[in-house]
């Protein structure tokens, strides 16, 4: 017999495609539509940074008051209440009566820690824990293995995936969502997300060098996939020019829309497949769901490998003798490592919150490789910093970058030099974030030491001399991870 339902809003604050919400309705006669503001997620990391930073909580706000507008379009409401999950969801259920809470499953180990925790709570009042895997482009069920044989290179998951599972299209977005009446309603104790405490923070003004004015929620996310495929017509040159660093269209942005699920990834497949029927199919359209394809792949491979991806050997389990020198990780955080294209990106990324796919695997690679500092400490950064942080594809990818991800076999580094001159030859990205550089001449921008002394000399009063010899630093890390290969085999 149907009863009133919870449906746990998470990662996946949006309407259309939302399948935790789409059961909720069809079996209920009643739900609760409910966000919980659990004060483990708005905690320091080990390291000392807040986990979710200034830009990272506007989005999240901004998200929030999106789905609250169309809840309410709906007829609904967005509850939100504040405490830890398992204890919560357990007094909702049973001040209103309801028997099943909906909701989407999620894969890093914290995550999936609260979500048995959760399953516990609620069989002590009668009610159950329903998992959907709705936030990825293939379901859980689909795929074609089971997860303990998800293969350990992505290229071997590719081709399975392709060869074998179908992605299932969108779900519709409900019209009209059955809300609880106003007396059962008042049995739950809701806040504003003005009221609730964790959701306060610094204000943060818009710069205005940003790549684009990144708003959170459903309807921007929407909004941005329609500018992006139908209005400026960019899918098609995707694949040749994802790797710019400059204005807003060089790459589609969506990561921060899909990071907390305001953006159905399967949406965009869609959007995608009718691009291809009504204007044009060819490489950029194929990697568009080649990465959301990788976004896939680091959920599956934290799921099946579970904390291994956040501990300091990584998934292989490699003892590598890293530094935790706060002065150094200093000088890369705030941009004055010396080395202008790492400098450019990281003050980029703290001024808005956003860097490009690009950007992030040479700071990282720079953080690793040349200065040798415990990947983790980067990770955890990121973590803070990102509006599209995810703990699946941000700790996969340092992981990887790091040379202790499950499918590291050498030692890989990214020569800043180089990515400059191929990447911003002209130093137009490095002059946006870095204005003292702005009278160097364009064969010294990426390597302002190379000057003649006179002018480094004046140079050296705004911009600081290189933190570290690249290629040696290079080298001598480079010996070091040798070493650890050695003794892992």
């Amino acid at each position: 017999m149907a009863s009133n339902s919870i449906v746990w809003f998470r990662n996946d604050l949006r309407l259309h495609d939302h399948r935790a919400l789409t059961a909720a309705i069809d079996r209920s006669n009643a739900v609760a539509c409910i966000y919980i503001v659990d004060p483990r997620f708005f905690t320091k990391t080990s390291f000392g940074f807040d986990r979710i930073g200034p830009h990272r909580l506007k989005f999240l706000r901004e998200s929030l008051l999106d789905l609250g507008k169309s809840l309410a379009d709906a007829g609904s409401t967005l509850i939100v209440l504040q405490g830890k999950a398992e204890d919560v969801l357990a007094e909702a259920a049973k001040a209103i009566g309801a028997s099943h809470v909906y909701a989407h499953r999620e894969y890093a180990s914290e995550e999936t820690a609260i979500e048995d925790q959760v399953q516990r709570s609620l069989a002590d009042v009668g009610a159950s824990l329903e998992l959907s895997s709705a936030n990825t482009l293939y379901e859980l069920d689909d795929l074609p293995f089971e997860i303990e044989d998800l293969p350990e290179l992505f290229t071997k998951f590719r081709r399975k995936v392709e060869a074998s599972s179908l992605i299932r299209p969108p779900l519709a977005t409900p019209q009209t969502i059955p809300s609880l009446d106003p007396n059962t309603l008042a049995k739950l104790d809701s806040v504003s997300i003005d009221q609730a405490a964790c959701l306060q923070g610094e204000e943060v003004v818009h710069d205005e060098r940003a790549v684009m004015p990144f708003k959170g929620g459903e309807s921007e996310g929407l909004r941005r996939v329609n500018d992006y495929f139908w209005t400026d017509d960019c899918l098609k040159e995707y694949k040749e020019t994802r790797n710019g660093m400059l204005g807003a269209n060089y790459s589609s942005k969506f990561s921060p829309w899909l990071a907390l699920g305001c953006l159905s990834p399967r949406q965009i497949h869609h959007e995608v497949c009718r691009y291809e029927e009504q204007r044009i199919k060819n490489d950029s359209t194929y990697w568009m769901i080649f990465e959301l394809l990788w976004r896939d792949y680091f959920a599956w491979v934290t799921l099946k490998h579970g904390r291994r991806l956040f501990q300091v050997e990584g998934l292989r389990g490699q003892r590598i003798p890293w530094k935790q020198d706060s002065k150094i990780l200093d000088r890369w955080r705030e941009g004055t490592t010396g080395f202008p294209l790492i400098d450019a990106n990281m003050r980029e990324l703290a001024a808005t919150g956003f860097m490009s796919n690009r950007g992030r695997q040479n700071v990282a690679s720079f953080l690793t490789k040349n200065l040798g500092i415990d990947w983790r400490m980067g990770a955890q950064w990121f973590e803070s910093m990102l509006i599209d942080y995810d703990p699946c594809s941000n700790y996969g990818n340092w992981n990887y970058v790091a040379g202790v991800g499950n499918d590291a076999r050498q030692f890989r580094w990214f020569n800043t030099l180089k990515q400059s001159a191929n990447y911003d030859p002209d130093g137009a990205y490095v002059r946006h974030w870095l204005p003292e550089l702005a009278d160097v001449p364009s064969e010294h921008v990426h390597s302002p030491w190379k000057m003649d002394r006179e002018n480094r000399k004046q140079l050296d009063l705004v911009y600081p001399p290189p933190i570290v010899d690249l290629f040696k630093s290079a080298e001598q890390n480079q010996a070091l991870h040798e070493a650890a290969n050695e003794q892992f085999r």
